[in-house]
């Protein structure tokens, strides 16, 4: 039996590893604005609120249960404003059943991986398989069932090895007014019930897991973001589809920083390839999605505007411009930026160019649609209806 459940050291580890953690929005580097402080702070109790729901009650993997580990007001490691991601932890040595419906989402996929992300080793995590949504084989109803085991199996079947560790569930959904997740369950084959009793050395572990969450891996999110913003501003280079270490697969990424001082505007352009589904999407400095439900910081295929040569112009600015492209930066001058492409025809780059925001009509598009405040309000209106009934509650 676990002596520092019982003296209470496992507690006192935990609120140690807390302490520490205010040293990532008062270090002397870390911006300072009044703005920024109530940000950092508020990105603090987010991840550890995401860190309490993903370990404790989502951390059993013998009575695992699908988890919310991202959303709008819970946002970390820059999560897509336009994926539901679900997270249930699992062993490699046992075997598995998700079953459910599979929605109406743009795309979805299961994916176990090894490792943890609150384990701050992100180069060492690996995928050991997957499935997505145009391999799923499932009744006219949308209804499936995928087994996850060591051994293969008939039907949908994803692989576990014995470093097997957790399921990934992404849901990318495009058209955000329409588009809804699957309902789903997971549960380990041959599990016994009642579920056994919660013991001091189960929730010792769980609560170390939670200590590392809030050590090594708040330690990787916030060097991977100071990686990016290190990077020359207003430049995004595209990678090659992904296929493993627990990136989505045949998901191209770019990741940058831009720049943008007030009176200034950035103009983002790309064609955007033959794909499934595209996005653009601003950040700050903790790497948290800047506000998708109520502002307008990122946008999406179904969101935006192409103009009559078939390219996107995005326009970063921190006064609206009037224009259906505005990417609200939330009053930020620099953060990260974030681009991705799914199953891409071709890996298009982007291009940036700083103008003054006075002159952003001159550098669009003679044809550019005119959007008044009141039009504006009605589509932040609708996002944030959007994003409540995507995420439920």
């Amino acid at each position: 039996m676990s002596e520092r459940v019982l003296s209470g050291a496992v507690w006192r580890d935990f609120t140690g590893a807390l302490e520490k953690l205010e040293s990532l929005v008062l270090a002397a580097d870390v911006p300072a604005r009044p703005q920024d402080r109530a940000e950092g702070w508020r990105y603090l109790l987010r991840f550890l609120g995401s860190g309490i729901h993903v370990v404790i009650p989502a951390g059993d993997p013998d009575y695992p249960e699908f988890c919310r580990m991202i959303q709008n007001g819970m946002s970390w490691g820059l999560d897509n404003p336009d994926c539901n991601y679900s997270w249930a932890r699992i062993r490699g040595d046992a075997s598995y059943r998700i079953g459910g419906k599979r929605g109406s989402a743009r795309h979805l996929e299961f994916q176990v991986n090894t490792g943890h992300f609150g384990d701050g080793n992100v180069g060492g995590w690996r995928t050991v398989s997957s499935i997505h949504g145009r391999e799923l084989q499932a009744a006219e109803d949308g209804s499936f069932e995928i087994t996850l085991s060591p051994e293969p199996h008939d039907g949908n079947w994803m692989k576990l090895d014995p470093d097997a560790s957790f399921v990934l569930l992404r849901q990318y959904m495009s058209d955000w007014e329409n588009e809804r997740p699957a309902d789903l369950f997971i549960e380990r084959i041959d599990a016994e019930y009642p579920q056994p009793a919660l013991t001091p050395d189960r929730i010792e572990a769980r609560m170390d897991e939670l200590v590392t969450w809030l050590s090594a891996g708040a330690r990787s999110w916030e060097n991977m973001s100071r990686l990016i913003l290190a990077t020359p501003a207003n430049q995004v280079a595209m990678t090659e589809p992904l296929e493993g270490n627990a990136g989505l697969r045949g998901q191209s990424y770019g990741l940058g920083h831009y720049e943008c001082a007030p009176g200034e505007a950035v103009i983002v352009e790309l064609t955007p390839p033959d794909c499934l589904m595209w996005s653009l999407q601003l950040s700050g400095w903790f790497w948290e999605s800047m506000e998708f439900g109520a502002r307008q910081s990122s946008l999406n295929g179904s969101q935006a505007e192409l103009d009559s040569d078939g390219v996107f112009r995005g326009v970063i600015a921190h006064e609206d411009p009037g224009v259906p492209n505005w990417i609200d930066p939330e009053h930020h001058a620099s953060g990260t930026i974030g681009i991705r492409y799914l199953f891409p025809d071709r890996v298009e780059q982007p291009t940036f160019r700083t103008v003054p925001a006075s002159s952003v009509r001159d550098e669009l598009p003679p044809g550019t649609r005119a959007v008044t405040p009141a039009e504006r309000r009605d589509v932040l209106e609708r996002r944030r209806r959007a994003v409540q009934l995507r995420y439920r509650y």
